[in-house]
């Protein structure tokens, strides 16, 4: 009797935890499970950027137009509140996959909540957008941090091609946030907001199945986890989370019935939670015996990178709110006499990402022990976002009122000085989490980066309420300076950062 890809997988299977041999080149070069989890992480963000591209244009538009009729401020509020939430549970996620799902199982099933997000979403009703928010906030917890582990699965310890096959997976990552704002904006301005939430929905789906088809070539996609709980333990694990969950919603629904749980006050409370959250995980690393006095040392200067890329994020992420509000109403949405959707505006930021990856990791090659410390990289990312915001300063000034159009280009330029920033500190400033952590808390490094991103949204959610209320030149140039001021603030701490962070180059 033959066996079945299920009985292949079973934990039984001493091939399911292994790498691939180290002569398998199948995809350019590299392991043919790159293929799967780059294709998936393409659909991945070809929904979620998609869908996002278009989420705080939908919020504002009227309803007689189809959409939630917000307030611009509130709908930008609302729009980063949710990419606050999606971070929160990212951190959850990676402990789900290492102590209860395993990983393959936490990837699908995230990808399955996704896509139902988003089937949700194309329903026309207002209560079906919250669901499928929920149900998209819940998949990419516990998808997003665990796809990137099973990359690094799929390559021995040794393996030279291993910084290359991340790149590519990275360079997957921007095709899809470069396409799906591509797909979504033009149905959404065309045909109706929820018909771009179809296509995330069947973007996720494309990406589900070419995931299942690809997971004989996966390593580590036996179905138990990795570092699994003890049966009773486990137990007692899942009854707490159903519990919390179910008791969670009861509160909720209560809350609200009774008036108390408003939109505002529920994006308040995820503030609160995103500032609360990085400042406790900081105290038990800070406290932990666990932690040696040299891992403690380093942690100090692993904070104010930290709160660089808060920083810098918190401009990022706006590129989707703000930067989406401004582009829809104050700029020309056509180049070359070519008229294109002002959700368009989203995919330049993933087009110059790719293009730029390349071009920034030649140039670090070529410049060997010679380039910048990594401080210094962050430091001219987070300043690269804030020129990407004071840059927006000089066409938005000198108007008597709000129906001036600028011309395309002032948005196009702004992105990519947002893109090179991204490429500047993502890279370096993953790579100094996992350098930096103590190694009580390795696996969890993801984690503290989530977090950071959290907390940038966290922030983003309170400071965009002011949009629309005062000046376009005040907001973005007041926003703008403080992140050049943040960076310039690490740039002046360099020496002490080498100082402490050695022998992290």
């Amino acid at each position: 009797m033959s066996r079945s890809a299920t009985d292949i997988d079973e934990p039984g299977d001493p091939e399911a935890d292994q790498p691939p041999p180290g002569d398998d080149h199948a995809f350019l070069g590299h392991p043919r499970g790159l293929a799967t989890l780059s294709g998936l992480e393409v659909w991945e963000r070809f929904s979620f950027l998609g869908m996002q591209a278009i989420l705080v244009l939908y919020f504002a538009d009227t309803v007689a137009h189809g959409g939630l009729g917000m307030d611009p401020a509130t709908a930008a509020s609302v729009s980063a509140a949710y990419g606050t939430m999606v971070y929160l549970v990212s951190v959850a996620g990676g402990w789900l996959a290492d102590r209860i799902l395993g990983s393959y199982r936490a990837v699908l099933t995230g990808g399955i909540l996704i896509a139902c997000g988003h089937y949700a979403m194309a329903v026309p009703t207002g209560v079906m957008t919250w669901v499928g928010l929920g149900l998209i906030s819940a998949g990419t917890g516990l998808l997003k941090p665990n796809v990137a582990s099973m990359v690094g699965k799929l390559y021995r310890t040794d393996d030279q091609r291993r910084d290359a096959g991340f790149a590519l997976y990275y360079m997957g990552i921007n095709i899809g946030a470069f396409a799906g704002p591509l797909i979504t904006a033009w149905l959404g301005e065309h045909e109706g907001w929820h018909w771009g939430f179809s296509a995330a929905a069947i973007g996720m789906t494309f990406g589900l199945v070419q995931y299942v088809l690809g997971r004989r070539h996966l390593a580590g996609r036996k179905h138990s986890a990795e570092y699994a709980l003890a049966p009773d333990a486990m137990r007692r694990a899942v009854w707490w989370i159903v519990g919390g969950l179910l008791a969670f919603a009861v509160i909720a629904t209560l809350l609200s019935v009774v008036g108390w749980l408003t939109m505002g006050r529920f994006v308040d409370v995820l503030t609160l939670v995103s500032v609360i959250a990085p400042v406790v995980y900081f105290a038990v690393m800070f406290r932990s015996p666990r932690v040696t006095r040299e891992e403690r040392t380093r942690l100090r200067p692993y904070v104010v990178l930290f709160l660089a890329s808060v920083a810098f994020n918190f401009i990022l992420f706006q590129a989707y709110s703000t930067m989406m509000l401004l582009a829809s109403t104050n700029a020309r949405t056509e180049i070359l006499g070519f008229h294109f959707p002002a959700g368009w505006y989203a995919s330049a930021l993933g087009a110059f990402e790719v293009a730029l990856a390349p071009v920034v990791a030649a140039l670090w090659s070529r410049m060997g022990p010679r380039q910048p410390h990594a401080s210094n990289k962050i430091a001219i990312g987070v300043i690269l976002g804030g020129l990407s915001f004071l840059l927006m300063v000089i066409p938005t000034s000198g108007h008597a009122g709000d129906a001036y159009k600028m011309a395309a280009w002032w948005i196009v330029g702004s992105y990519l000085l947002l893109g090179l920033g991204d490429v500047l500190l993502e890279t370096s400033g993953m790579s100094a989490t996992t350098k930096l952590a103590p190694k009580a808390y390795a696996s969890q490094t993801m984690a503290l980066w989530f977090l950071s991103l959290a907390l940038a949204n966290g922030i983003q959610a309170q400071v965009v309420k002011v949009y629309g209320h005062v000046s376009n030149p005040a907001y973005f140039g007041v926003n703008g300076a403080i992140a050049v001021a943040v960076g310039l603030a690490v740039i002046a701490m360099a020496p002490w950062l080498r100082r402490t962070m050695h022998p992290v180059h």
